[in-house]
């Protein structure tokens, strides 16, 4: 009986003893845990690196909208200026030195003005029309303007004292013509004559100049200047 007793008590205690055992060992050792897929670590650094990217953007941003705010409070504001129309009258630098226009009737001195006279050519056939030249020439020393109009003209040809022809007898529509003559500069005007008689009034002349080697003067007027004469001589 009291050898039963204590193979009782012997295997209780050693069911015990298992007991605590296991339980021991399940107290003091971790639990195995799996290390994370290579996939996990690749998202985990893809959501840092756009992180990463959103905030350089932020501070780049922040820094350009500082420096813009500075740069307009530093520099002056442009303003825009329509543009001038072809109208607009051109406003001159007070540096500027303006060229003086010319007066519309500058002061001549017409004593200095001279009118000459001349054929181009010294003797004609007798089919030849002879071409007769005025020329005024500005002799003074600053412009000068001159009516050369034909209401001031007059081509006049004489045989000794026998008036052959004038220009003014049988002329019409006479005008006016001013020209600015710069100082030793000339205007020139050609009459091409006809070889005819004229009489003041414009009559019917029947005669006509005569040839055979006969010499004839012409001279050349403007208003009151008359040329020197120019000698031709008709055949």
């Amino acid at each position: 009986m009291v050898n039963q007793g204590k193979q009782q008590s012997s295997a209780r205690s050693s069911a015990s003893a298992k007991g605590a055992a296991r339980g021991s060992s399940a107290a003091g050792t971790p639990t195995n845990r799996r290390p994370p897929s290579p996939a996990v670590y690749r998202r985990r650094r893809l959501v840092a690196l756009i992180a990463l990217v959103v905030v350089l953007a932020l501070l780049v941003a922040g820094v350009m909208a500082v420096s813009r705010a500075l740069a307009s409070k530093s520099s002056p504001q442009a303003v825009s200026t329509p543009a001038a129309s072809a109208t607009t009258t051109p406003v001159i630098s007070p540096s500027a030195s303006p060229t003086p226009s010319p007066s519309a009737s500058p002061v001549c001195d017409l004593n200095l003005m001279s009118v000459s006279a001349k054929t181009d050519k010294g003797s004609y056939g007798a089919d030849e029309k002879p071409v007769l030249t005025m020329t005024v020439t500005n002799g003074g020393a600053a412009p000068c303007q001159v009516n050369v109009g034909t209401s001031q003209m007059e081509y006049l040809v004489m045989s000794g004292s026998d008036r052959i022809f004038s220009s003014k007898d049988c002329q019409t529509g006479a005008v006016d013509l001013i020209k600015t003559i710069q100082p030793g500069k000339s205007e020139t005007a050609n009459f091409s004559w006809q070889r005819n008689r004229t009489v003041e009034g414009c009559g019917v002349v029947n005669a006509k100049p005569g040839g055979g080697g006969a010499y004839y003067t012409f001279e050349a007027h403007l208003g009151n200047k008359t040329s020197p004469k120019a000698v031709f001589q008709l055949n």
